[in-house]
């Protein structure tokens, strides 16, 4: 059993977490950049992308509050899980498309502990959630070096 500072730190980490989470449901950009070390890192999957620093990841919530998070329809948590190095969260999403039919995704995101708020996320979806998520900062992003796949 681990002691009581570790226990406490990584409640800390949890509630960082949590707000995170709640920050980025409601749109809210400073209070969801509040929760990021200084240079985070986002980290997309299956494709292998990387975004690295928070103006990047600033242009990145940007975008996700104006052009992503209008779309959402609604969603629903399947899980939840805590680890030393982070917090899981599965999600469906239903989506309004952009050709304007409605869509239902699947989505892991981890929420990584940082020194003292999160170090960046890596998030598991489907290339189309992605591309849509990111747009135009999909370019921006850099492919993930094989060794940290």
């Amino acid at each position: 059993m681990g002691s009581s500072a570790t226990d406490s730190a990584h409640a800390a980490m949890t509630a960082i977490a949590h707000a995170h989470a709640a920050a980025e449901a409601r749109g809210d950009l400073a209070g969801t950049l509040g929760t990021l070390d200084d240079v985070p890192v986002f980290e997309f999957q299956p494709c292998a992308r990387v975004l690295r620093g928070k103006d990047a990841v600033r242009r990145y919530y940007e975008h996700f509050f104006a052009e992503f998070l209008p779309r959402t329809v609604g969603f629903s948590v399947r899980s939840e899980w805590s680890t030393p190095e982070g917090l899981g969260q599965e999600y469906t999403l239903r989506l309004r498309l952009p050709d304007g039919g409605l869509g239902e995704f699947s989505i892991i995101g981890i929420l990584l502990f940082g020194v003292e708020g999160l170090a960046g996320e890596r998030i598991y979806a489907a290339d189309a959630l992605l591309e849509l998520m990111l747009g135009p900062v999909f370019a921006e992003t850099e492919p993930l070096p094989v060794g940290d796949l």
